[in-house]
């Protein structure tokens, strides 16, 4: 084989691969973009439930009584 025919299959394989990382990241881009929509909207639904409370805070987060 020469370094011509290997080169050019050395090309080929890494374009593949380059084609194939692109369409990943572009995935990741799209779910990160989702994730990152939800996350706002949850921040968003939090606060808004923070302040029909009056700022007190949740059962869940205050310190036992033995403390």
């Amino acid at each position: 084989m020469s370094n011509d025919t290997r080169l050019e299959e050395m090309l080929a394989h890494l374009s593949r691969q380059v084609e194939e990382l692109s369409d990943v990241v572009a995935r990741q881009d799209r779910e990160i973009a989702t994730l990152t929509r939800r996350v706002e909207m949850l921040m968003h639904r939090e606060a808004e439930r923070e302040s029909e409370m009056g700022g007190t805070v949740p059962m869940a987060d205050q310190k036992p009584p033995h403390w």
